[in-house]
C-alpha cells in the first residue's frame, strides 16, 4: 500500500490515464492492422456487428488474461483479448489498478505501483502481437457442439477456437463515510481488502489494526495480520455473539492473544490521524444498544468476500456454489472442452497476481495443446 504525498498520488493517476489513452489508441490501431483476424457484418438484435475470427479468445485484463496472452502470441496462435471497460466498476488491469505499492510480484525489489504493473503486462502482450479490444463482453455462446464458440460485446463478434475466461474477482467493499476512494476516503491509505497484500507495509507495523468479517477468511486475515499489528480487532456486524467461520478458524483466531472481538457492531465512519491524509480510527456502533464509540486503528481490512465476475456466461460453465468458475484439479479445464479459466475467477483461496499469473500460463498452454488435437483430427477426418 502506498502512502505517499497525494501531489504524487494525482500525478500517478493522471499518468495513469494519459498512458491508458494512448495505448487503447495503440491497441486500436493494431487491431484495425493486424491481419491474424478476418473482418465481416454480422447481425445482433437488429445491430451490425464486426466479425473476426481468431485461434483463441480471451477474457480478462489482470496478470492471468495477460500472461496467457504473451504465451499463446508467442506461440503464435494470434490471441484476440478483451480488456474490458470499467467491467465490473474497475478499470482495464482489475484489481490491480485499485493497489498502490505491489511489493510481493517477483522481479521488483523495490516494488512498483500496481497501475504501472498493469501497463507493463498490457504492453508485453501488445509486443508479442495480441490484438487488444477495451470493450467488456456481454454474453458468451459455448453450447456448440464443436468450435468455434461466440463471444459477444455490443459491437464485435468474436469466433474463437478456443477461450480463456481470465475476469478475476471483485473485492466486496463496504461504503461508509472514509470507506472510499476520494477526497476524504481512506482507502489504500489504510483501508484494504488484502491484509496478505497489504498487511506487511509499513504503516501497518506495531500499530493497531481492524478486520470486518465473521467468516474463515476474516479469521486468517486478522490471524495473519498479528505478525504486525500490535493487536488486530475483528469485528463483527451480525447481531450475533458467533462467528459463522469453522470452528477451527475461530479457535486459532480466538486463541490468539493478540485479537480482540468487537462484537455485534457495525463501523459507520473512518477518521483520519491528524492532519495525516491516512486512517486514524473509526467510529463503530453498537448494533444492540445504538451507541456509537472510536476505535484508535491505523488499518482495516474488509474480508467479507469476493464476487467472481461469471454473470455474463449465462450459466454455461459449470460453477461452483460461490459463483467460481470449476476447473478440473491441476489444470485450467472447465466443463466446457476448449474452454479454460484462469486467475480469481476460478481461484477463492489465495487470490494473488503471482499465482493468477501462473495459472494464465497454464491455460495458454493448455489451450494451445487443445487447438492441436483439433487441428490433427481436421487433418484424420480430411
Amino acid at each position: 500500500m502506498n502512502f505517499r504525498s497525494n501531489t504524487n498520488s494525482l500525478f500517478s493517476l493522471f499518468n495513469k490515464a494519459r498512458s491508458f489513452l494512448r495505448l487503447a489508441s495503440t491497441s486500436s490501431a493494431a487491431a484495425v492492422a493486424s491481419s491474424s483476424a478476418t473482418s465481416s457484418p454480422a447481425m445482433e438484435d437488429g445491430a451490425k456487428l464486426e466479425t473476426l475470427k481468431t485461434n483463441l479468445c480471451i477474457i480478462g485484463s489482470g496478470p492471468a488474461a495477460h500472461t496467457a496472452a504473451i504465451y499463446a502470441a508467442r506461440a503464435e496462435l494470434k490471441p484476440i483479448l478483451f480488456e474490458g471497460w470499467m467491467a465490473n466498476d474497475i478499470a482495464p488491469g482489475g484489481q490491480l489498478t485499485t493497489t498502490s505499492d505491489v511489493e510481493n510480484f517477483p522481479g521488483f525489489p523495490e516494488g512498483i505501483l500496481g497501475g504501472e504493473l498493469t501497463d507493463r503486462f498490457r504492453n508485453q502482450s501488445l509486443r508479442f502481437g495480441t490484438q487488444i479490444f477495451t470493450e467488456t463482453v456481454s454474453r458468451v455462446d459455448f453450447s456448440v457442439p464443436v468450435p468455434p464458440f461466440k463471444v459477444f460485446t455490443d459491437s464485435k463478434l468474436v469466433l474463437a477456437d478456443s477461450v480463456i475466461v481470465a475476469t478475476g474477482a471483485v473485492a466486496k467493499r463496504l461504503n461508509f463515510p472514509g470507506s472510499g476512494e476520494g477526497p476524504g476516503g481512506f482507502w489504500n491509505r489504510g483501508i484494504s481488502a488484502c491484509a496478505v497484500c497489504d498487511g506487511a507495509a509499513p504503516i501497518f507495523r506495531n500499530k493497531p489494526l481492524a478486520v470486518i468479517g465473521g467468516g474463515d477468511s476474516a479469521m486468517e486475515e486478522a490471524t495473519f495480520l498479528t505478525k504486525y499489528g500490535s493487536e488486530v480487532y475483528i469485528i463483527h456486524r451480525q447481531a450475533r455473539d458467533a462467528f459463522r467461520a469453522s470452528k477451527i478458524m475461530q479457535k486459532r483466531a480466538l486463541e490468539n492473544p493478540k485479537i480482540k472481538v468487537v462484537w455485534n457492531s457495525a463501523v459507520v465512519e473512518a477518521f483520519g490521524e491528524g492532519g495525516k491524509a491516512v486512517l486514524g480510527g473509526l467510529k463503530i456502533k453498537n448494533l444492540a444498544t445504538g451507541d456509537v464509540s472510536e476505535l484508535k486503528v491505523s488499518g482495516l481490512f474488509f474480508a467479507i468476500g469476493h464476487e467472481p465476475a461469471t454473470k455474463f456466461l449465462g450459466g454455461q460453465l459449470e460453477l461452483d456454489t460461490d459463483g467460481y468458475i470449476v476447473t478440473k484439479a491441476g489444470t485450467t479445464q472447465t466443463s466446457v472442452h476448449g474452454v479454460f479459466a484462469a486467475g480469481d475467477v476460478q481461484d477463492k483461496k489465495y487470490r494473488q497476481a503471482v499465482t493468477a499469473a501462473g495459472t494464465g500460463c497454464m491455460a495458454a498452454l493448455e489451450a494451445e495443446h487443445f487447438l492441436q488435437e483439433i487441428e490433427s483430427q481436421k487433418g484424420k477426418s480430411d
